[in-house]
């Protein structure tokens, strides 16, 4: 009752990395040991012990190595032929099926497996019927053992008895070397409904005047091709039609295909009659009979169509359709000269009625997109766009010229409505802006988007488009039924008619000279003015700041107002205006033009007697 542990005290333990055992020191429940702390092998050892006086003890010989049975057996199979009887119950040929299978027994681990060789297209699952493991012999818990197995002896495995008839040799070698008597061995079965498989089967031969085997050894893949017309003018909408008959000489069928164009406006089918012996003359019969459900045979036809009855120049009819043979090819030409010895197989000339050929009437322009684009969708039905002068374009990118324009119209609204119209020379292309004017009632910007524009009484089939050449000033230009009056230009066109001069007429060049000299003469005396005045830059500008500081006090005053009145007074841009409507103009705009300073600026801007520089004097107005 006192004792309160009862575990074994440890036995086992390492040393210097090796697993050793000692005895036990003391008992269960740490009770003292009071027995020999010798283990029993060395008292054994001790008690066969004998006192030897004079040789000493005799040494033992060291014992044979240990070798397992994983190693001893490795690879060792023991292979027997066997087969088992199957039934086959719902088949009219065989009652039951004879299965050769091989089965192996590995004495590493004493265990089996059963394995069926595979055959091809056999319908059974074939291969591995048991797979490698310890087979149970009975119901006891026993396996089979290598001991178990002999020849001429049935075996049962999972309801299934298998008839053992051999072995291989070292199977044989083995067992015998174990002390078995084998049996003799005994002949394998084979399936009897496989072996009358494999019977060749017997041929009944009919003698035959004409052997078919040797015509399609002789002619195999030898055909005959003819060109022939179908004549179907006298239905409606009827044509002549091509196609081609191919007669095989291997079997003496005849094949007729169509001859498919593009853009027949016909579905492609290729074969108009298929493959198939066709009958040249019926037996009679009667005409009640319905022959549109007739199989063919040999008994309805006296004569089938061969080789001869198809001739260049001739007509064939097949199958109710009467073909024109017309032309064949060399290797049927050839064929007729070997075996019939015909040699005129000359080709047919078919005259084909030319067809109707068909004005392609150009629609009328209708104004919409550019004229050759539109053309194109008269042209293909897939349109393609027209193709550009890329010379053309790069030489000239960017590049336009600038003209501006007013409009004939008999409303009075319109006589004051100024354009900038652009010409792009780069693809001739042209563009009308109208600059937007406050409280004119119009609403300016974009009048007619980049456009070629053609001249009045161009056709779509000759149609010209106004080039630099025809916009002069003075010219009038008629744009999609409004017409224009150039009345100024930019002096980049004159500069660039200058420098291509051999590409513009003269009068055109002439006109743009006349229009830009006198406004030169004015500048050339305004620079000239304002060099002899002798007022310095620097006088100049200070009295631009007084001014500045003078108008302050006048806060009623808009200086964008002014800077935008002026602007639009001066319609050429010369930035030149007469001393009249310059005061005229500062009066309506309630500018103080009495006061000494601005009088004083007044001067200093002055070119000539009566000529006004606004620029300088706009300055005082930022």
């Amino acid at each position: 009752p006192q004792k309160t542990s009862f575990h074994r005290s440890q036995t086992l333990g390492y040393k210097n990395g090796f697993a050793f055992s000692r005895l036990p020191t003391v008992g269960i429940g740490g009770e003292r040991l009071y027995v020999n702390r010798l283990s029993q092998a060395e008292l054994d050892e001790l008690s066969n012990k004998r006192p030897t006086l004079t040789y000493g003890q005799a040494k033992q010989p060291p014992p044979s190595g240990f070798i397992p049975a994983h190693v001893a057996f490795d690879k060792k199979i023991l292979k027997f032929d066997a087969y088992f009887q199957e039934d086959v119950p719902l088949s009219a040929e065989e009652h039951y099926r004879i299965r050769q299978v091989g089965i192996y027994y590995y004495l590493e681990d004493d265990s089996m497996s059963v394995i069926e060789p595979v055959v091809q297209n056999s319908g059974l699952p074939q291969g591995k019927l048991i797979r490698r493991h310890r087979v149970p012999k009975n119901d006891r818990g026993d396996h089979y053992h290598w001991k178990d197995l002999n020849r001429g002896m049935n075996i049962t495995m999972y309801g299934r008895t298998y008839r053992i008839v051999d072995c291989d040799p070292f199977t044989q070698v083995f067992l015998e070397s174990q002390g078995i008597e084998l049996n003799p061995p005994e002949k394998m079965i084979f399936d009897p409904y496989t072996e009358l498989r494999r019977m060749p089967m017997r041929k009944y031969i009919t003698p035959s005047d004409f052997d078919q085997l040797k015509q399609f050894l002789t002619y195999d893949k030898q055909v005959l091709r003819f060109y022939a017309m179908w004549d179907d003018t006298d239905s409606i909408f009827g044509e002549n039609r091509p196609y081609i008959i191919h007669y095989y000489l291997a079997d003496d069928t005849v094949e007729v295909r169509e001859v498919y164009k593009q853009n027949d406006g016909r579905d492609p089918f290729p074969v108009l009659i298929k493959r198939q012996r066709l009958p040249k003359t019926f037996v009679d019969k009667k005409k009640t009979f319905p022959s549109c459900v007739l199989e063919i045979s040999d008994q309805e036809v006296l004569e089938w169509y061969t080789a001869k009855d198809f001739a260049v120049g001739k007509s064939t009819t097949l199958l109710g359709r009467t073909f024109f043979i017309y032309d064949c090819d060399e290797f049927t030409r050839n064929f007729y000269r070997d075996k019939f010895g015909i040699t005129d197989l000359q080709p047919v000339e078919i005259k084909k009625k030319p067809p109707e050929e068909i004005p392609q009437v150009i629609p009328p322009y209708n104004g919409f997109g550019i004229l050759e684009d539109s053309l194109q969708n008269c042209l293909s039905l897939l349109p393609k766009p027209p193709r550009k002068d890329v010379i053309k374009m790069l030489e000239n990118d960017r590049k336009m010229l600038r003209y501006q324009v007013a409009l004939e119209s008999p409303n009075p609204e319109d006589s004051k409505r100024r354009f900038v119209l652009s010409y792009f020379l780069s693809d001739d292309m042209i563009s009308i802006y109208e600059p937007p004017v406050r409280n004119s009632g119009i609403i300016g910007g974009k009048y007619l988007g980049k456009t070629r524009v053609a001249k009045p009484g161009s056709t779509t089939e000759n149609a010209t488009y106004y080039e630099p050449s025809d916009l002069t000033i003075g010219s009038a230009i008629e744009v999609f039924g409004r017409r224009f009056v150039i009345t100024d230009a930019d002096e980049y066109v004159l500069n660039y008619m200058e420098s291509n001069a051999e590409s513009f007429p003269a009068a055109t060049l002439q006109s743009l000279r006349d229009h830009f000299c006198p406004r030169q003469v004015v500048k050339e005396t305004a620079n000239s003015d304002i060099r002899t005045l002798g007022t310095s830059k620097q006088e100049l500008d200070e009295l631009i700041v007084q001014v500045q500081e003078e108008l302050k006090l006048h806060k009623y005053l808009n200086n964008k107002n002014v800077q935008e009145a002026f602007l639009q007074c001066d319609k050429d841009g010369s930035g030149i205006l007469d001393k009249a409507k310059f005061l005229a103009l500062c009066n309506s705009l309630s500018v103080p033009t009495n006061a000494i300073l601005l009088n004083k600026l007044i001067d200093l801007c002055s070119c000539g007697e009566d000529k006004i520089n606004y620029h300088d004097f706009l300055r005082a107005f930022p």
